[in-house]
């Protein structure tokens, strides 16, 4: 007798994070690329960020720096990077700091010993600080549904091979979360069931007692929804049919209003093109008389520029959505 297939977050549960996992034995960034690996001026920026909320916060010892989601370190070491480039303000904050990153593989052999490695989040109410996660809610596991000629959400089972069929009818939690969050759009539209996430952002906003915390990702909202859903594989760089048997990542876009709601404290929602020129990410070209006066400094400035504009295209990175949750802390200025 046939066993029936699972939902997709059984699935990609087991193809991403089971012991044969993409995960498990997969370099992140051989296959796809975030805003941390185009510029060190993200890191620069989050580095900011962290002066602020340090500010906002009364100077604290220690200071947390959380990353969610922290791949092989690399947001973590570029913000230690920048902090060394400032003086008085960042020295006194890296002697202060004390750097984490969550994350469900091993620790990479080079990373910094500065850096303390977890793969669980941290405990309730015990950082302070900022926690950050970027394009980690969008691998966190959930369901898909998809709508019948009679208006049905039923679930979508698949197989290793990725061979859909439709399941049962959604019910429960997961059909008062489509209520909610993700109405339906027509025969054989399709939805991402989100509360997963919703409840695991609102349990990495609980590590803070006072702080704040930052969700950077593929993101839609409510009035904006895509009518077939985000569902995709990454492979080399490239995307790629989802497969659920650990050759590929798997990934789909977050409704970021629905993780708002979810967690205490007060949330802001911007794009990352509004939230990095809050923090000095302008991508202005240098004055050409800088190009006479020191050629190789133009040159830089140049590139900056271009990596700055690489952040901030609406089309591209600069259009990912950031959720900014403040925890008796006031991180702003945001637009």
């Amino acid at each position: 007798m046939h066993n029936e297939p699972p939902g997709w977050r059984t699935a990609t549960e087991h193809a991403l994070y089971g012991p044969d996992g993409f995960y498990a034995h997969q370099v992140p960034a051989a296959h796809f690329r975030t805003s941390v690996h185009a510029s060190p001026l993200f890191a620069d920026a989050v580095a900011r960020l962290l002066l602020r909320v340090d500010e906002a916060l009364g100077h604290p010892e220690p200071l947390d720096l959380v990353d969610v989601g922290a791949g092989e370190g690399e947001l973590l070491t570029g913000v230690l990077a920048a902090l060394r480039t400032r003086e008085a303000a960042g020295a006194d904050v890296a002697a202060r700091l004390r750097p984490l990153a969550v994350e469900r593989r091993a620790r990479p052999a080079r990373l910094e010993p500065a850096i303390g490695w977890q793969q669980e989040l941290p405990e309730p109410g015990t950082c302070t600080g900022l926690l950050f996660a970027n394009e980690w809610l969008d691998n966190v596991p959930v369901d898909v549904a998809e709508y019948d000629a009679a208006g049905t959400a039923r679930l979508v089972l698949v197989e290793p091979d990725g061979t859909e069929r439709p399941g049962p009818p959604v019910s429960g939690t997961d059909a008062d979360w489509l209520a909610r969050w993700w109405p339906p759009a027509g025969d054989g539209a399709r939805a991402e069931i989100g509360h997963p996430r919703d409840t695991a952002w609102a349990g990495a906003v609980s590590a803070l007692r006072r702080g704040a915390a930052v969700a950077v990702d593929y993101a839609h909202r409510r009035s904006d929804r895509p009518p077939f859903g985000t569902l995709t594989g990454f492979r080399a760089g490239h995307s790629c049919r989802p497969v659920p048997d650990g050759s590929c990542d798997l990934t789909s876009h977050v409704a970021l209003d629905a993780v708002a709601a979810a967690a205490p404290g007060r949330s802001t929602l911007l794009t990352q093109r509004a939230a990095l020129r809050a923090l000095g990410v302008t991508g202005r070209r240098p004055a050409l008389s800088l190009a006479s006066g020191d050629p190789a400094g133009y040159v830089r400035a140049l590139g900056a520029a271009g990596a700055a504009a690489e952040l901030l295209d609406p089309g591209g990175l600069g259009g990912f959505g950031w959720l900014v949750c403040e925890v008796e802390c006031a991180a702003g200025p945001w637009e």
